[in-house]
């Protein structure tokens, strides 16, 4: 499979971090347009706002784009967004969780069935896929600003719960209750951090042949590529 690790490491590592990055504004800042509509403007009185401008300022959004969505959102002609989650079997027992925000969860639905229809796979019940998943914190830190035995003393203060070494970073998984004390304390060590996310982490990983990896590669970036899709996970081992 070294041909799949590969790609996953370095021919799209570049394509794909910009991608994840388009996606997490896009993500902010369907969060302030729908902390607006649920609670006003102001972030004074309206806590899910003031978190949702705090996302945007750690994410580096444009002070103007969170502005004009404030405006944007307080216009009865702007539709409220919906958080919605799709899982889905692709090949070789893989699982996938679908993470969405939507103003219309027809189109999402129509969309996904497209993929399935274009790529394989297929739409599975509630449940099915999200219990071999946790909703973890990871963080990501370049390897060559922090030393490895500090960090992960410093981490392992904080309630983090796994510590990964890669290529060119190290990986810090947490509870979810953790993971902004952890962050919060990488970020004062003066450690560089490149990603910092909740997201949904496999509890078991599945392995599949090639050519089903191959498949389920086309599938996840045809999802990635939707406009509601905020992102893909998997347990597909590469």
């Amino acid at each position: 499979m070294a041909g799949h690790s590969k790609w996953a490491n370095i021919k799209h590592r570049k394509e794909r971090a910009d991608k994840k990055k388009g996606k997490i504004f896009s993500r902010i800042i369907k969060e302030i347009i729908s902390a607006v509509k649920q609670g006003g403007a102001d972030p004074k009185s309206n806590t899910k706002l003031k978190v949702a401008i705090q996302k945007a300022k750690d994410a580096n959004v444009p002070n103007d784009n969170v502005e004009r969505n404030i405006k944007k959102a307080a216009s009865s002609d702007t539709q409220d967004f919906t958080s919605m989650t799709y899982e889905l079997y692709g090949y070789g027992g893989v699982g996938l969780i679908v993470d969405i925000m939507t103003d219309n969860k027809n189109r999402i639905s129509s969309d996904i069935r497209i993929a399935t229809n274009k790529c394989g796979g297929t739409v599975a019940t509630p449940g099915a896929v999200a219990y071999n998943f946790d909703r973890k914190g990871v963080i990501k830190v370049t390897k060559s600003t922090a030393k490895e035995d500090d960090l992960f003393l410093l981490v392992s203060e904080q309630g983090a719960d796994d510590f990964s070494v890669e290529d060119e970073s190290f990986v810090i998984t947490t509870p979810v209750e953790a993971f902004n004390a952890v962050k919060e304390a990488v970020e004062k060590s003066g450690a560089k951090i490149e990603e910092a996310e909740l997201a949904m982490v496999p509890k078991t990983w599945v392995e599949v042949n090639d050519q089903d990896a191959d498949s389920n590669i086309a599938l996840i970036e045809w999802l990635e590529n939707l406009d509601d899709v905020d992102a893909v996970y998997h347990n597909m081992k590469i």
